[in-house]
């Protein structure tokens, strides 16, 4: 059996959700159909870029931006639980 293969935007994707949800890596995984090992590798690699070339060639964010990925990272979390409650009703 050999090693799935990905493309490099698929992987980008996967992690970005990892990311954006606060959800763990084992259930993006499950949701994706990736073994958990390879989404926590991508996730090390993307951080890594990150860390030596910056935000994906524009630089660390700065304060203000960092404030509105925090602001909008709780709002998806929020419309994620109103979802699933109404879903569940």
């Amino acid at each position: 059996m050999g090693a799935a293969r990905y493309s490099g935007e698929f992987k980008r994707d996967a992690v970005a959700l990892v990311e954006s949800s606060g959800r763990r890596i084992p259930s993006v995984a499950r949701e994706l159909g990736v073994n958990p090992e390879s989404l926590r590798q991508w996730g090390a690699r993307s951080r890594a870029e990150v860390a030596t070339s910056g935000a994906r060639g524009e630089g660390p964010l700065n304060p203000v931006e960092r404030e509105e990925l925090r602001r909008l990272r709780k709002q998806v979390r929020e419309l994620e639980r109103e979802i699933l409650r109404k879903a569940a009703a």
